[in-house]
Parts: structure tokens; C-alpha cells; sequence
């Protein structure tokens, strides 16, 4: 017999989730499990208990969306791995219903509106970074291994007189950068 679990949520010790509590049983929850934890921590203990405790035919349900993603990038995550498993889910608050025909459109258009943002996001990126190159300034990280430094250790490994331990510490760098930048056989 499918199920409907609640899932509540509130944001520091000092709230009271019994507001959220009481519509999810008014709801017809048989069992609600409720954090008391921020939205943007990765661990919420009682939502990974409800998860995996869900069944295909269930339904989770939240008071309202807010309360279950982090972010709408990962309140449609959560969201299509239910559905992927065959567990539906119920918002009050939105009154989204993912067994029925509109809450999936709605769903999904929360779902495009995710990637629309994420687009624009990696183009406004991409623009600011190709304006930066256009005004010389060269991103990433600065490179450890100069080509003063790169030289010295050249010529300190080219007279055989060094270790690539003392080259390394002549430099300033790992004994790994100077195999990556250096033809060495690893035996040296």
C-alpha cells in the first residue's frame, strides 16, 4: 500500500516545526521526519532517512519546496531520483503533485528554468573571461616553475652535480613539477 511521508524542516534549533508538522499529518502523513538543521548543509540525517525509506508508489511530502532543496538545482535533483524510483511528491505550499499531469509541467519547468540559469551563468563566465584575455591579464593558476627557475634547474641537472632532491629545493618547487617540466628518467 503506497505511503505518504512528510519531510519537515527548519533552519536552527530555536524553530518550532510543529506549523509544518501538523499540515503534513492534516496531509494524511503516517510519519513525518523532521530536521532541525540549516538548508545549505549537505547532511540532513532525518531527510536521508526518509529517502530511504520511501517506496515506488509513495509520495514524499513537504510543506513547502524551500523546506527540501538546497537549491533548485538540487530540489529538481532530489525530485527526478524520486521520481526515477517511482516515488512521487507534493508540495502544500506550491500545491505541485508530481502524480498529476500539471505538477509534472511544473516540475519540469522549474527543471528548464534551472538549466536557462546555469546557461547564462557559464556564458556571463565565459565573456568575462575572454575581456579579461582581451585586457592581457592571463587567468589561472600562476605557475610555481618560472622560466628563470626552469632554467637554473636546467642547468643544475644538465652538469650531473645535483641531486633532483637539491635541484628541487634550489627552486622551490616538488620533485614532481621538476619530473613534469624536466625530460628525467625517474631513476635519477
Amino acid at each position: 500500500m503506497p505511503h505518504l511521508l512528510g519531510y519537515a524542516r527548519v533552519s536552527t534549533l530555536d524553530q518550532n516545526p510543529d506549523l509544518q508538522g501538523d499540515e503534513l499529518k492534516a496531509a494524511g502523513c503516517y510519519r513525518v521526519f523532521t530536521d532541525k538543521a540549516s538548508g545549505t548543509l549537505d547532511s540532513r540525517p532525518q531527510l536521508d532517512k526518509v529517502l530511504d525509506q520511501l517506496r515506488p508508489g509513495d509520495t514524499l511530502v513537504v510543506w513547502r519546496l524551500d523546506r527540501l532543496g538546497r537549491s533548485l538545482r538540487h530540489l529538481i535533483d532530489t525530485v527526478t531520483g524520486l521520481s526515477d524510483r517511482g516515488v512521487a511528491f507534493r508540495s502544500l505550499r506550491e500545491n505541485i503533485d508530481t502524480t498529476t499531469p500539471g505538477g509534472k509541467l511544473v516540475f519540469h519547468l522549474f527543471g528548464a528554468l534551472a538549466e536557462f540559469e546555469r546557461d547564462l551563468i557559464k556564458d556571463r563566465t565565459n565573456a568575462g573571461l575572454a575581456a579579461a584575455r582581451a585586457r592581457g591579464r592571463v587567468g589561472g593558476r600562476p605557475l610555481v616553475l618560472t622560466p628563470d627557475k626552469l632554467a637554473v634547474a636546467r642547468e643544475m641537472y644538465d652538469s650531473r652535480e645535483h641531486t633532483i632532491e637539491a635541484i628541487s629545493k634550489v627552486v622551490s618547487v616538488s620533485r614532481a613539477t621538476l619530473y613534469r617540466h624536466l625530460p628525467i628518467a625517474r631513476s635519477a
